[in-house]
């Protein structure tokens, strides 16, 4: 292990699952799972590879509101459509990522997508929710649909593998997804025996899911599929070797040092703040959607 090396907190087993509609079964690492020290990533909802059955109706979330921060949904395995009242719709992909900025308000609806729905199949999916500054929570919303091919990636040396930067930066590579507040989550499709280094400010809430494979982190802590390696707040490098052929989801991020207040699907900086997206979900100010 190097001595300027971001020591690991722990290695964390998926919480146990609840539902999410019908078509999403997570393991919530944070914030109810764990107690994590994670800002801006306030919500992480993993749905490990499951194989839901076929049926011609799809699967899903119906119509819910969202404000003041944004969801990151990242497509492993099977496909989702989405539809908001902003007006955006469209359909996730394995590799595929969805960056909506809900912000000032928005309605949302997520489901299995109508193809996938009739076959069945695999299906693995994260959800982040990703906080927002106060002084951007009450922004336009915007949606960044990012499909595999377009992403940023890195290759490292070695054959080691490749590095998918969606947002921050990797070794000059920028991420193809724009943020409100610093951060970095990358992709790590690992080859066995393949590493990679990390290097994030002692001062970013960092953690990594494993979501195939397994690997060992600064040659001492190993972590499986389906489990969370959550970092100190000390030291900058990572090192990350793979011990089977692995895909590992990089989380790191400046953390924003405001109050928070949070009620089911809205996450503001006080109490009145809520009130008042309660009350504006309710006048129907979030738009419409069926």
């Amino acid at each position: 292990m190097e001595a300027n090396s971001k020591g690991v907190a722990g290695v964390l087993n998926a919480p146990a699952p609840h539902m999410v509609g019908d078509g999403f079964r997570v393991h919530n690492f944070f914030p109810s799972g764990y107690k994590l020290k994670m800002s801006p990533f306030f919500l992480l909802d993993y749905n490990p590879k499951i194989a839901f059955s076929a049926r011609n109706e799809p699967r899903g979330v119906g119509v819910h509101p969202h404000r003041g921060f944004e969801t990151v949904t990242i497509a492993y395995h099977g496909a989702v459509a989405h539809h908001d009242s902003a007006g955006n719709s469209g359909v996730i992909y394995p590799g595929d990522v969805q960056w909506m900025s809900a912000a000032g308000g928005i309605l949302h609806k997520e489901y299995h997508e109508a193809a996938y729905s009739k076959k069945g199949g695999d299906f693995q999916m994260v959800q982040l929710w990703v906080n927002l500054p106060a002084k951007d929570k009450m922004s336009k919303p915007k949606y960044q649909g990012i499909q595999h091919q377009d992403i940023a990636k890195y290759q490292l040396p070695a054959a080691a593998g490749e590095i998918e930067v969606i947002a921050g930066e990797y070794k000059g590579v920028k991420g193809s997804a724009s943020t409100f507040s610093p951060m970095h989550v990358f992709n790590a499709r690992l080859n066995k025996d393949g590493k990679a280094k990390f290097d994030f400010p002692a001062s970013y809430n960092t953690g990594f899911v494993v979501i195939e494979g397994s690997i060992k982190v600064n040659n001492a802590e190993t972590a499986h599929a389906d489990q969370f390696v959550h970092f100190k707040n000390e030291g900058t490098s990572i090192e990350v070797e793979a011990l089977e052929n692995s895909v590992v989801l990089i989380l790191s991020g400046e953390p924003i040092n405001e109050p928070i207040a949070q009620y089911g699907p809205f996450l503001m900086n006080t109490a009145e703040e809520i009130q008042q997206a309660i009350s504006d979900y309710n006048q129907g100010k979030f738009g419409y959607l069926e």
